[in-house]
């Protein structure tokens, strides 16, 4: 009825199976080995959330446009919600490295957009031009960049774009 060899032998092989299986286990989680980047490459990164202005300026509504109104919707002044879309060119050593054109999302197109983009670049010494147009009241591009970057080795250069102050590096 109860084999004691046999229950044994169970649990001997039980342990030979789990530890076949832990050291493939192990063997596959460090090897073969995997470089995301070579010896002189590093990382660009652009990323932020930006909101375009506004589509229309404002039309300031007259006594006669109020009073063909309800009480309850009588604002004074007549503001679409409608957002211009996000236009952005980078130019890395002046070759094009990234265009994008950017729709505001949302119901009224009037939430912010997320601008996401990561390269890979070529450690060293290169000049960085960025623009972008986020009205289109006006023409051409309202917000520029320029300068000469230096990058390490697997250095991840993030850029982002803060309200008033532009471009930044971190």
């Amino acid at each position: 009825m109860f084999d004691f060899k046999n229950k044994l032998f169970r649990y001997f092989l039980q342990a030979v199976n789990y530890s076949i299986f832990m050291w493939l286990i192990w063997f596959l989680s460090t090897s073969p080995s995997y470089r995301q980047l070579a010896d002189d490459e590093a990382v660009l990164t652009i990323s932020f959330a930006h909101a375009g202005e506004i589509r229309e300026p404002c039309h300031k509504r007259t006594q006669k446009e109020l009073m063909k109104l309800s009480p309850n919707m009588r604002a004074p002044m007549d503001c679409t919600r409608e957002r211009s879309p996000i236009i952005i060119e980078v130019l890395l050593d002046g070759a094009p490295m990234y265009t994008h054109t950017a729709e505001a999302p949302g119901l009224f197109k009037d939430s912010g957009v997320d601008i996401y983009h990561s390269v890979k670049v070529s450690a060293g010494r290169h000049n960085l031009a960025i623009k972008m147009d986020d009205s289109v009241l006006k023409e051409g591009f309202n917000h520029s960049f320029n300068q000469d970057i230096d990058i390490n080795p697997a250095q991840i250069l993030l850029i982002g774009f803060e309200f008033g102050q532009g471009f930044v590096i971190k």
